[in-house]
């Protein structure tokens, strides 16, 4: 017990001056550090419907979308400049304060989530893949259109000038200096999305200690032997997809105060299947696994750019960056999968048969 809460206190530490360290080495490498964590979290929402419940969800990115451009909306002049019945209600501006918006993301998120499976309660396997694939494109192309005849998303032009999240007065947009010592804005947000993902993860712990949870894993395991012990399904399922959504709704609320801009292209369907590959890699229904997955998926593609640029060089520069990125990102994900199938840090086995008796 003692050598575990060493290490908890040590692992504290290290994340916490982790950006103090890395922001003398550029901002990159901290603005690195702060998607890995935003990962972690879209990871850990899509956990509960693929690890936990075991359905199968290739549209996430569509609950990341909805929270981004929920927080866009309300924290930019864009309705202003094109509503002017908003304009003259609210002269100086919308300007949401967090605790109204990121709950309204997280809530129109869930709605959706719940809205995704209705329709797919009695889907599985490939069928369910298809139609939350179906689901993420849709909503893509609703935002790449929603500017005629209502200016409501800009269309393919994005939202910009998207307030910097403010909490009590508190401007995460910012630098914070202490006693002569400057915390860029960027470490602000890592510590915020670093703070949001230790609170995520004991949600989740709890969630899949709890009796939600092990009713989770018997539709998971077996449906029709989880009806038969007097499990609803039905309602099991739908808690799983809002559950799941609301992460990613507070995840695009985040990542749209992070960024200062939205568009469609940053929600298309290869950021849901690199999500579920997050969750796959690292070990389905283990939140550690999870965690790796996320931070490895997230932070590889970046680390290789440090790699792919001399190797173009190398070659006189016909091979192209960004697809020998993509090769070795790809190359490594199947070396890995050969040598590890469930993942690099699986969980413990569900339903396993007792041994044979020795005769």
């Amino acid at each position: 017990m003692k050598n575990k809460v060493v290490v908890f206190v040590l692992s504290a530490l290290l994340l916490l001056a982790l950006p103090l360290v890395a922001q003398y080495f550029g901002q990159g490498w901290v603005r690195i550090m702060a998607l890995a964590l935003l990962y972690v979290l879209l990871a850990l929402g899509l956990n509960i419907v693929v690890g936990y419940a075991g359905l199968l969800d290739l549209g996430y990115v569509a609950f990341y979308a909805v929270g981004a451009y929920m927080y866009a909306l309300l924290a930019s002049p864009h309705l202003i400049e094109n509503f002017e019945w908003i304009a003259s209600a609210f002269p100086q501006g919308l300007h949401a304060p967090i605790w109204i918006v990121v709950p309204l993301a997280a809530g129109l998120a869930a709605l959706a989530g719940v809205l995704l499976g209705l329709p797919v309660l009695k889907l599985r396997g490939d069928y369910l893949a298809i139609v939350t694939l179906g689901f993420g494109e849709i909503i893509r192309v609703f935002l790449n259109n929603l500017e005629q005849p209502l200016n409501i998303t800009n269309g393919p032009r994005g939202l910009d000038r998207i307030d910097s999240m403010n909490l009590f007065g508190f401007s995460f947009g910012r630098a914070l200096d202490i006693g002569g010592y400057s915390i860029s804005s960027v470490a602000l947000y890592y510590y915020l999305f670093l703070g949001l993902v230790v609170f995520s993860v004991i949600i989740c712990h709890r969630l899949e200690t709890s009796r939600i949870g092990r009713a989770w894993m018997a539709i998971r395991e077996d449906e029709i032997a989880a009806k038969a012990m007097g499990i609803n399904t039905r309602n099991m399922k739908l808690l799983a997809f809002g559950m799941g959504a609301t992460f990613g709704g507070v995840s695009g609320s985040m990542f749209a105060a992070f960024q200062g801009f939205v568009s469609p292209e940053s929600f298309s369907l290869m950021e849901s299947v690199m999500i579920v590959a997050m969750v796959v890699l690292g070990g389905m229904g283990h939140l550690p696994g999870v965690i790796l997955g996320a931070v490895m998926l997230a932070a590889l593609p970046e680390v290789l750019r440090y790699v792919a640029g001399p190797l173009q060089d190398m070659t006189g520069g016909r091979l192209d960056a960004s697809i020998l990125r993509q090769l070795l990102i790809a190359s490594a994900m199947i070396a890995i999968m050969l040598v590890r199938p469930r993942g690099l840090w699986p969980a413990r086995e569900h339903g396993k048969g007792a041994p044979a008796p020795v005769r």
